[in-house]
C-alpha cells in the first residue's frame, strides 16, 4: 500500500524497510501518519552557505546528485573513464503524473540501456552481512543511517551474480545497466548480474 506521505521509492518489498529506516520513519511509519506536514523542513546539520534554507527553484525537495560535503572524512569519487559518470546519470528532468513522479530519460541515457557498462559509487547496503548482492551504489557517500544521499537519479540498484564486499571506500561493478521508466520502488536505475570491478 502507498501511503501519501511517503516516497514512492520508500514503498514495496526489498527496498522498503531500509529506505524507510533510512528515513527515519519506522518500520510501521504509525508516527509518519499522524504528524502534520511542516511548511519547511529542519536540517539537523550545518551545510555551507547558500546550501541550506530556501530550496532551489526548480529542484525538488529530496531530487538531485546529492551533496558531498568538503569536510567529510570520507573522500568524493575519484575520476575514472572507465565508468559512466553520475553528472550523466543525474542529467535528467521529470513529469508529474497522476501516479507519481517519473523520468525522462535523455538520449545518452537511453542509449545505455540493457547495455553493460559500469558504475562506481559508495555501496548503501541493504542487509547486514559482510558482503552484499542486492544493494544501492550512490553519488555520495552516506553521512547518517537516517538520511538518503540524494534523489533517486543519484542511486542504481545493484542485483550482483557475486558477492561484493561492503565497504565505505568506492565499489566498481559491473554489469547489465537498466533505465526504469516506471519502477514500483521509485528508483531510476539498476545493474543486474552484477561482478566487482578494481
Amino acid at each position: 500500500m502507498h501511503h501519501r506521505w511517503l516516497p514512492r521509492f520508500v514503498t514495496g518489498r526489498s527496498i522498503a524497510l531500509p529506505l524507510a529506516l533510512a528515513l527515519g520513519l519506522g518500520v510501521s511509519g504509525t508516527a509518519l501518519a499522524q504528524a502534520k506536514p511542516s511548511a519547511a523542513p529542519v536540517l539537523s546539520s550545518p551545510l555551507p552557505a547558500g546550501a541550506g534554507g530556501a530550496p532551489v527553484a526548480g529542484v525538488p525537495s529530496g531530487s538531485g546528485a546529492g551533496y558531498h560535503s568538503p569536510n567529510s572524512p570520507i573522500a568524493p569519487l575519484p575520476q575514472r573513464t572507465d565508468v559512466i559518470p553520475w553528472s550523466v546519470l543525474t542529467d535528467l528532468t521529470k513529469k508529474t503524473t497522476k501516479d507519481g513522479i517519473l523520468p525522462v530519460f535523455s538520449d545518452a541515457q537511453k542509449g545505455m540501456d540493457k547495455t553493460t557498462q559500469r558504475i562506481q559509487g559508495f555501496m548503501m547496503p541493504l542487509d547486514a552481512k559482510a558482503t552484499q548482492t542486492h544493494f544501492l551504489l550512490t553519488s555520495v557517500p552516506l553521512t547518517c543511517s537516517f538520511c538518503l544521499p540524494g534523489g533517486p537519479e543519484s542511486m542504481v540498484e545493484v542485483k550482483a551474480k557475486t558477492p561484493v564486499r561492503y565497504s565505505m571506500e568506492p565499489v566498481v561493478v559491473e554489469g547489465k545497466f537498466t533505465v526504469l521508466h516506471n519502477d514500483q520502488y521509485g528508483l531510476y536505475y539498476r545493474v543486474v548480474e552484477a561482478v566487482p570491478v578494481k
